[in-house]
């Protein structure tokens, strides 16, 4: 492939990936109200409330192709050169990817639990490793939105969107998700929000 034919592709696949990230976040962000608004169809003793088994399994299955395309996103503050070309940018990218993936997972490999009293030693495993995971995620995000501020690429308050996702995983995200149901649910909606906010800031700075 030539020179000339890779500068015309690439600005095409950051496009894409802040659309995708643009759309993934609303979609995150909608699905949170959702939560919240859905008529119940199974007590709140149940892990896989307010759906039943087969809405629940749905559900997961949306949530999980959404932070594939957040995925997309935030390998995208790399290849479109937001983090810059440290180590710091590659660390905090690479490791909040990887941890977005691990997440993604998570969503289909709670279904296994759709069935479960809530809470129980199953479901306590595998909020310990939502824990887990949504904690990697700030850690490495965090990280990455530093190697954006010091790269300088991108100017104004966009240039520290990476930044704050990640400090969002700590306040309000950690603590809200211990709050009522309500507030865990619009807590997770901000920070999906947040990340549909950096899909268009992507394409801002494509463009």
């Amino acid at each position: 492939m030539s020179t000339t034919t890779i500068s015309k592709a690439y600005p095409l696949s950051v496009r894409a990936a802040g659309t995708i990230g643009l759309w993934a976040g609303i979609i995150g962000a909608a699905g949170g109200l959702v939560l919240i608004f859905y008529p119940a169809a199974v007590d709140d003793s149940q892990f896989s409330y307010p759906f039943d088994a087969t809405g629940f399994t749905v559900a997961q299955t949306v949530f999980a192709l959404q932070h594939l395309g957040l995925a997309v996103l935030l390998a995208a503050l790399w290849t479109s050169g937001a983090a810059g070309r440290s180590g710091l940018g590659r660390i905090g990218v690479g490791g909040s990817v990887l941890a977005m993936l691990g997440l993604a997972a998570l969503e289909v490999i709670a279904t296994s639990a759709k069935d479960s009293p809530y809470p129980s030693p199953r479901t306590d495993t595998i909020e310990t490793w939502y824990g887990v995971v949504s904690t990697a995620i700030g850690v490495f995000l965090i990280i990455a939105g530093i190697a954006v501020v010091r790269a300088k690429v991108w100017e104004g308050w966009q240039r520290y969107l990476p930044l704050a996702l990640g400090i969002y995983v700590f306040v309000p995200l950690t603590p809200g998700i211990f709050g009522p149901f309500v507030v865990a649910r619009l807590v997770i909606a901000g920070w999906m929000a947040l990340f549909a906010v950096l899909g268009w800031a992507m394409l801002r700075h494509d463009s």
